[in-house]
């Protein structure tokens, strides 16, 4: 039913730009945290940004100061404006959503199919 749809990733040459997209559709309710994730070819998927409400962020310590994650609310829709890129930041980038429960019980977590961001000369 939910559905993370990412945008915007391709190919860049090191110190260049990238903005990603991640537009959510199927759900009547706005996710209280939407972020991104990557994942390099043998590697483990990290985190690399998330936010609640647009001012309240976290980041990466490998990402600060080079990207920035936004959030519109009226569109169900998270970017990640990344700048300055290295080849280190090659991986494929993946959206995700998080809709808290009460009552104690465990969040409800939803990820997009992801999208490859490559960083190359």
């Amino acid at each position: 039913q939910v559905q993370l749809v990412e945008s915007g990733g391709g190919l860049v040459q090191p110190g260049g730009s990238l903005r990603l997209s991640c537009a959510a559709s199927g759900s009547s309710f706005s996710f209280n945290r939407m972020g991104w994730y990557r994942q390099a070819p043998g590697k483990q998927r990290e985190l690399v940004a998330t936010t609640t409400s647009g001012t309240s962020t976290n980041y990466a310590d490998s990402v600060k100061g080079r990207f920035t994650i936004s959030r519109d609310n009226a569109k169900n829709t998270v970017y990640l404006q990344m700048n300055s890129l290295k080849p280190e930041d090659t991986a494929v980038y993946y959206c995700h959503a998080q809709k808290y429960e009460p009552f104690g019980l465990p969040p409800t977590d939803y990820w997009g199919q992801g999208t490859q961001v490559t960083v190359s000369s």
